[in-house]
Formats: structure tokens, sequence, C-alpha cells
């Protein structure tokens, strides 16, 4: 098993910057894909970025591509996914997730958190 949590969230002006982490426990992630994805109660969950742990490959949405940097740190089991150039369009819940396959399809990921929320004030 492996937990998933996710922090940093926070309220931030339109134009600003935020970093959101996810720290992993339990069974090793080396070599798994790690996810970030969002939710708004008007929209479904949608991918953000992903990265595989071992290589470092990362891949992008198109909404985000150029402002969103993910990254790992192997001695803290920590995922991040900074943000930049933040919009009130990348308002929602961000949710880190795991997985063998981690496409971007949330149900592709075994393993996922509970959730920061991320709000950005126009």
């Amino acid at each position: 098993q492996v937990q998933l949590a996710e922090s940093g969230g926070g309220l931030v002006q339109a134009g600003g910057s935020l970093r959101v982490s996810c720290v992993a426990s339990g069974r090793s992630v080396s070599a798994y894909i790690m996810g970030w994805f969002r939710q708004t109660p008007e929209k479904e969950r949608e991918f953000v970025a992903r990265i595989k742990w071992n290589s470092g490959t990362a891949n992008y949405a198109d909404s985000v591509r150029g402002r969103f940097t993910i990254s790992r740190d192997n001695t803290k089991n920590t995922v991040y996914l900074q943000m930049n150039s933040l919009s009130p369009e990348d308002t929602g819940v961000y949710y880190c997730a795991a997985g063998g396959v981690g496409g971007s399809l949330w149900s592709t990921y075994n393993y996922r958190g509970q959730g920061t929320q991320v709000t950005v004030s126009s």
C-alpha cells in the first residue's frame, strides 16, 4: 500500500505562484508514475501533470504547460507541483496519485491522496 498526503494549497492572487507537495509513504514509489489532477464542482477531475519517478520524465496538460513544473525529491519521497502565473481557472482541489500505468486518466492510478485546495483570486 502507498499513502499519499498533499499539502501546500491555499489562496493566491492571479499571476502569483504556489507550490503543492505530495509525500508518499508505505511502499516504495520508485517504480511508479506520479500524477497531479485537479477538480472543481463545475468540472470533471482533469489531468494536470505526471512524472516517472525513476527517470524524471514529465508530461503536462496543454492548459498548464509552460506555467507548471512537476518534480520529485528521492530523499524526501516527495513530488512537487510548482505553479506559476496562476489564473482563476486554475482553482480547484489538487490531488496526487501514484500508479504503475499512470496515464492521463484518473482510473490508471492505483493510489490517490485526499487533495489540497488551491484558490486563485482575480
